[in-house]
């Protein structure tokens, strides 16, 4: 059998595409080639704003749904913690008085809440509103500008 395919040449390609080492019209004018740039560079322009759309929505789409899981783990630890409390406290009334279990797990849940509530407080106390680096960044520039009007 003989295969029918034709060899392809390097200057030939595919229907519908042009050879990138072949001038596009070569009795263009410049302006005329020049407004053929413009033209292709907005419709590049274009097609990445296009995709990058595309990326931030895809990417929004997938936060939100991890935020809602997150919400969703976090509603469900909080009432584990709630039933987990009234566990402890009923276990406790077996060997004391029921007031005296409940008050037990109330002051070890306000000892925790005043650790934690500590621990935060000083680490939003080493929180810096304005990065340093910024802010040496902004003295140079200021310190340049003053320079240049000099």
């Amino acid at each position: 059998m003989s295969d029918t395919r034709t060899a392809v040449s390097p200057k030939t390609t595919e229907p519908g595409q042009r050879d990138a080492t072949e001038p596009i019209e070569s009795d263009s004018s410049l302006g005329e080639l020049v407004s053929q740039l413009s033209s292709d560079f907005s419709d590049l322009v274009s097609t990445q704003l296009e995709l990058a759309k595309a990326e931030i929505k895809d990417e929004v789409s997938r936060a939100g749904k991890g935020a809602g899981m997150l919400t969703g783990g976090g509603l469900a630890a909080y009432l584990a913690v709630v039933l987990l409390s009234f566990a402890a406290a009923w276990g406790l009334s077996e060997a004391m008085p029921t007031g005296f279990a409940f008050l037990i797990v109330g002051v070890v849940w306000a000892l925790i809440a005043g650790a934690l509530m500590l621990t935060g407080r000083n680490q939003l106390r080493t929180v810096h509103p304005v990065p340093e680096q910024t802010k040496e960044t902004l003295k140079e520039d200021v310190e340049w500008v003053k320079q240049q009007r000099s």
